[in-house]
């Protein structure tokens, strides 16, 4: 584990009721479009904090990939599913860039304020681009860079909404919208158009 990746020992803060304040998961989701019966990669899913949303929003004919490089992080939100009573999530215990998903099966590929944490960038998006259908869209959701952290991660480790829309550009993506969200959160977005 890098100096960067959120850990898992730290895991109850992700689920702390002031979070549901400052990054409400219904505004981001209504942010990202989904719809009833997609197929959605959430990676970095953590303990669900968007993944559970994200099954309820696209029913039981839609599916979520909920993938994380933790599996400590996975058996806290299997838990969660269990108790939900949610079908519609497979569980992947993989990195960002190496998910296991086929290809070309995911309408929507999400990845919630772990941007910051990825050492090999291009390589995620390589990674999204496989796993994204034509027409598909990426959202990486990450902490602001102008504003002190009260949670999250350090200033110095937060990147620039536009750095990561470039990187998107240069991987092939286009049609890239950048919004704010929630109090702390950048959501910038775009498509994959073969």
């Amino acid at each position: 584990m890098h100096d960067r990746r959120f850990n898992a020992s730290l895991a109850h803060r992700l689920d702390d009721p002031a979070r549901l304040l400052w990054l409400p998961p219904d505004e981001v989701i209504a942010a990202l479009g989904v719809q009833p019966g997609e197929s959605v990669a959430d990676i970095g899913a953590g303990t669900g904090y968007f993944t559970l949303p994200l099954a309820r929003a696209l029913g039981s004919a839609g599916k979520v990939w909920a993938v994380d490089a933790q599996t400590e992080m996975l058996s806290l939100l299997k838990e969660k599913l269990v108790l939900a009573g949610l079908s519609n999530v497979e569980l992947l215990h993989a990195e960002g860039d190496r998910t296991e998903i086929p290809d070309a099966a995911c309408a929507v590929v999400f990845l919630a304020n772990v941007w910051h944490e990825f050492e090999d960038r291009d390589a995620v998006l390589r990674e999204s681009q496989r796993i994204l259908s034509p027409g598909g869209r990426i959202a990486i959701l990450d902490w602001r860079t102008d504003v002190e952290p009260v949670a999250g991660p350090p200033l110095a480790h937060r990147i620039a909404p536009a750095d990561a829309a470039k990187e998107m550009w240069l991987a092939g993506f286009e049609q890239i919208v950048f919004a704010e969200v929630g109090r702390h959160s950048w959501l910038v977005q775009g498509e994959k158009l073969q």
